[in-house]
């Protein structure tokens, strides 16, 4: 009798194409979500990794200094990751002790990172949390400043 419309056959492959991408959509969305997760998680670990790197760089510095003693001093090139929250030498409150300490934000929470070191070491490196390549004094002591009769190295930015 007569021609179907045009317009039908159109619209339902309008429609077709429409539910083919929203399924596409609908698979590939979680995919990206554990992208994300996946690019957070390792980005962290590898500040922690680089924490640790600097830390026992300080750490072994620090043996070498000491072991020579007073009046014993020695400049290096410390290279502080990104999400370093805090930098303790010593001990939290700025004591004499044998850790040097990296506080690293991590999407897990803060994350320690430590390195001992032989001599007791002391000082507040606490001022070189943004990331970059900083300047560091470490200098032997044969009465520490804050404990006059422990000898010590003391850790101070340039």
């Amino acid at each position: 009798m007569g021609k179907r419309p045009k317009r039908n056959k159109k619209g339902q492959s309008s429609l077709e194409l429409l539910i083919t991408l929203s399924f596409g959509l609908i698979i590939l969305l979680p995919i990206v979500v554990l992208a994300f997760i996946q690019i957070a998680t390792s980005s962290s670990t590898l500040a922690a990794t680089e924490a640790q790197e600097a830390a026992s760089k300080l750490a072994s510095v620090a043996s070498v200094v000491g072991a020579q003693g007073f009046p014993a001093k020695q400049l290096t090139l410390l290279q502080v990751p990104p999400d370093v929250a805090d930098i303790y030498v010593g001990s939290e409150n700025g004591g004499i002790g044998h850790e040097i300490v990296f506080v690293v934000r991590t999407t897990a929470g803060a994350s320690y990172v430590t390195a001992y070191s032989p001599v007791n070491v002391t000082g507040y490196l606490g001022s070189l949390t943004s990331q970059g390549t900083y300047l560091v004094n470490i200098t032997a002591y044969d009465s520490c400043p804050a404990n006059r009769f422990i000898p010590c190295v003391e850790m101070q930015p340039s």
